[in-house]
Parts: structure tokens; sequence; C-alpha cells
């Protein structure tokens, strides 16, 4: 289908980059078939074949030169490796939806360690909430009444950790608080549902005359745990103890509009990410499998021994592509119309430009004669990696790079040494 693909369309012209990924897809969809059976711990020959299938669709997405590393065509354009692709989706069905566990060598996470989608109603459905329970007034603040406890529920995720805690106010006095460091993996909906499930239970134990109002600053964990049919397992059980006790109501709070609750509860929240007691209730959320992929990725990218020059750039894997076009790919990799690199791969006898300088990609964008309109500021020798991450992130000097590499493309026979 590729290679079909490549004979109708030219180097230059035809269907769109948007196009090819489209076919891209279509075939890894064709090759995922069946994965969950064959491809749970791939053999390095099985890796092999699938990476010579990925190749030439990542050389034809990118534009880049036949010689770019594979590496660094998937971190630049945010397609994991197909063997890893495939890994992941055999993991998932098989722990997610077989709930099937798998060997030791091939993954810790197992299907008991996972959120699983809860199906159906929670309670019949001619049980409802009382109208008054839920509230989504915009800012509403807290009455001081001493029949009204008022309590202050937070999540906080931080490159710490996760956190989640509620703080509880009457008569103007904190009369408790709580708080909890999950799992690291866990998500900030998590630890408010987290929050605000420990704020029920704890309310639902007071006495039957006072009434208690949960302040909330996370409109979407009110939202689930007001609804019958919610798929969550903690929203539901949130439901059914607001249903048995309808002097707990739950209103929605502005987030850091100076309410003193609200601000003492996260900050409570932040504290837990890194003092908190550990809170292992709360189980891993279904996309925690899709960052073990990342990671795989992360670890096989920085322990590799091609694509550096990229690496240099581009230290972390994401499943979101640059936005960089075929020259900028051209020149960052620097396998390119560059005496250099042609002299390198035996295709030319000489590295020198015709200007008398060696024809690196960076020559060509600080100091050549032929190429003065786009230049930049050359680097100190000891500066290079840092100013090459630099204009890799700034458009403005992007754009000289490719007017630079258009250029030497269309006037080859200008560059190359008498």
């Amino acid at each position: 289908m590729q290679q079909n693909l490549k004979r109708i369309a030219g180097g230059n012209w035809g269907i769109s980059q948007i196009h090819i990924w489209i076919l891209y897809k279509t075939v890894e969809r064709m090759l995922a078939h069946g994965s969950s059976a064959w491809c749970l711990n791939p053999t390095f020959k099985m890796k092999r074949k699938l990476s010579s299938i990925q190749r030439p669709f990542l050389l034809h997405i990118s534009g880049a030169y036949r010689t770019t590393p594979t590496a660094a065509l998937q971190t630049i354009l945010g397609i994991p490796p197909l063997h890893m692709q495939l890994q992941f989706e055999a993991r998932f069905t098989s722990i997610y939806r077989l709930r099937i566990p798998l060997p030791p060598f091939i993954t810790d996470t197992q299907p008991h360690d996972l959120e699983m989608k809860a199906t159906g109603w929670s309670t019949h459905p001619s049980e409802h909430l009382k109208p008054n329970q839920i509230s989504f007034e915009d800012g509403e603040t807290y009455i001081d009444r001493k029949d009204i406890i008022n309590i202050f529920t937070d999540g906080s995720k931080t490159e710490h950790g996760v956190g989640a805690a509620f703080c509880v106010l009457t008569n103007d006095i904190w009369a408790y608080q709580w708080s909890a460091k999950l799992n690291d993996n866990n998500t900030v909906f998590q630890a408010e549902l987290t929050a605000l499930h420990e704020a029920v239970i704890y309310a639902s134990h007071l006495p039957n005359h006072n009434t208690s109002k949960i302040h909330v600053d996370n409109r979407a964990s009110i939202t689930a745990s007001s609804n019958s049919k919610s798929t969550n397992e903690t929203a539901r059980k949130i439901f059914k103890i607001l249903l048995s006790n309808p002097r707990i109501k739950v209103s929605w709070v502005k987030a850091h509009a100076g309410n003193i609750g609200n601000e003492r509860a996260d900050q409570l929240a932040k504290d837990a990410t890194q003092h908190g007691q550990p809170y292992s209730h709360t189980k891993l959320p279904k996309p925690h499998i899709k960052g073990l992929l990342l990671e795989e990725w992360q670890t096989s990218w920085k322990n590799g021994d091609t694509g550096r020059k990229i690496y240099n750039i581009m230290l972390s894997v994401s499943l979101r592509p640059t936005n960089w076009i075929r020259e900028d790919v051209i020149f960052f990799s620097q396998h390119g119309p560059f005496p250099a690199y042609l002299k390198r791969f035996h295709l030319s006898d000489s590295d020198y430009c015709s200007c008398g300088g060696i024809g690196t990609a960076l020559h060509y964008a600080t100091e050549c004669i032929y190429t003065v309109f786009w230049h930049m500021r050359k680097p100190a020798p000891n500066f290079e990696q840092e100013w090459l991450k630099k204009v890799a992130n700034n458009l403005v000097s992007r754009q000289k790079i490719r007017g630079i590499i258009k250029f030497i493309s269309e006037n080859r026979d200008l560059f190359r040494p008498p």
C-alpha cells in the first residue's frame, strides 16, 4: 500500500502529509489484528521486521533522507516504535478487557491494580438525590451557622506526587482535617474524587441533627458523583452515601477565588503530595498503561545508539508530533545536501563547500558566503548544542533554516567544490 501510494505522489507534490499519516494508521490497524495473541512479548526478529515495515512510512511522512535514523524520526513525528505500540495494545487488551494476569517478566501491572469501568445503574432508576443536595452556583460561599458544618475538599498533582485532602470548618474553628498521598500515577480527577469520598464518609458519621455542606472546586467530580449511571466506582460509592444521607449537600466553589476554606484544602492537598500518609484504596487509572508505553519508549530513546543529534535537541519523547517540516528534519538531523554528509556516506570525495569551509549544516547557517541572507550568529564550540536547541524552538530561526535548505537543494552545483 505504501509503495503504491509513493508511485502516485512525487517527491514535492501529491497527497498531503496528513493523508500519508492516515495511510500509516490504516496499515498499523491491519498489523495490529490479533496482536494480543502474538505481540505480548515480541522476539528480536519480530521487532526488526516491524521496524522495517514502519521505516518507509516514517521517511515518507517526514520527507527525510533515507539514512536518517529510525529512532530520530519516531521522536520527531511522535510515533512510537511499532513493536512497542502493538505490545502496549496487547497488554491493554489482556489486562483491561480480558482481565488476564500477565507474567512478571512482561509487566508488573495486573488487572487488580487497575480501576475498571462500572456498568449499569448503581441504584434503582426511581432513586435519585434531593434537588437541593447538589449545587453548581458559581462561587457559592459557606454559611456560618451552628447547625451547618462546612467541609472543603481538594486534590492536587505536582512533580512530587498526588495528594487529596479535606478540612472541616465549624463555628469558625478548624475542627478536623484529613490528607493522604495517592500513587504517583493517579490522576487529579481521582484525587478530587478520593477527597470527596472521604469527606462524605466523614459527614455520614456526624450526628443527625447537623447539616453538612461539602464545597468542591472540581465540577467534573460533582457531576460524576451525582450521576447514578457513572462508570466510576468511587463516584458510585459517593452517590450511594449521598442517597442515604439527604442532610449532606455538595456545592461547587470557584477555585483560587480567595475562599479561606478552599485555599486551606488546596494547601493540605499540596502538602500531602510530599508528606501525606500513603493511600492505597484508589486504583491506577486506565491511561496508566499508556504511561508504561511512554516510559519504555523514553528509556529506549535515552539509551539508544542512533539519532543522538536529535536526542541532544529533544530529550523527551511524546505522542504529540513536533511542528517541523521536511527542511527542519534535514537540518537538525544533519542528513541532507551537505558536503560533510555526502563525504561521510561516500557519496562525495570532499567534505568542503565551494566557499572553502567544511560543508556542515552549521556552516551554512552561520558563515557560508552563499547563504549570508539567512545567517545567524555563530555559537562558541562548547555552546553548539544549546544553540541548536534554541534555534529548534524558535519559529523565526526555523524560517531561516528552511530558506537555507531550499536554496542549497535548488542550487547544488553552486556548493560543489571545484
